[in-house]
């Protein structure tokens, strides 16, 4: 067995097949490894929902890189998830265009209808509040993207709406 088979049998019980055939496909769009760092993140994440440490080890390992320095690229990513979340997560926008046209009222609203706060997750895994600083909609501002959604001129009848049911467990609109 070669080094590129002992690794490949290392991480094989980390990583799936189907991920390292994926990997292995954008491994051949680069001249290094480690230029397919974040590809290799996305692809297992789009499989599992995120990045666990063993996830990120074997990733690692399998593109020679130190996991200290895969988690770097991981961390820096906001949408590199190193923890489980939801099956939407919100990424709401807190810019200063965003503060400006109330994002604080709008975040309170969301806080008060789900139930959490930046970096929780609702009781029944449905939703995950991660605050970004920017989603390139200024013009449009408050903004806050769910799961592929964006939605923009957010006010609190908008947040009731996208969320009937959440609401309705919060005790109405406020």
């Amino acid at each position: 067995m070669n080094d590129a088979q002992m690794i490949q049998t290392d991480v094989g019980s980390a990583l799936s097949p189907e991920e390292l055939s994926e990997i292995d496909a954008e491994l051949a769009h680069v001249p290094y490894k480690s230029g397919a760092a974040i590809d290799a993140l996305k692809i297992v994440q789009a499989k599992r929902g995120w990045i666990s440490d063993q996830s990120l080890q074997a990733i690692a390992k399998y593109l020679d890189m130190s996991a200290e320095e895969l988690e770097g690229i991981a961390t820096f990513y906001n949408l590199i998830y190193r923890r489980p979340v939801g099956k939407k997560v919100i990424l709401f926008c807190d810019s200063v265009s965003c503060w400006i046209c109330g994002c604080d009222g709008i975040k309170q609203k969301i806080t008060d209808v789900l139930g959490v706060d930046y970096g929780e997750t609702t009781e029944d895994d449905a939703y995950t509040l991660i605050p970004v600083p920017c989603l390139g909609a200024c013009d449009r501002a408050p903004v806050m993207m769910v799961g592929d959604d964006l939605h923009t001129h957010l006010d609190e009848a908008k947040i009731d709406a996208l969320f009937p049911d959440k609401n309705k467990k919060a005790g109405g609109s406020s």
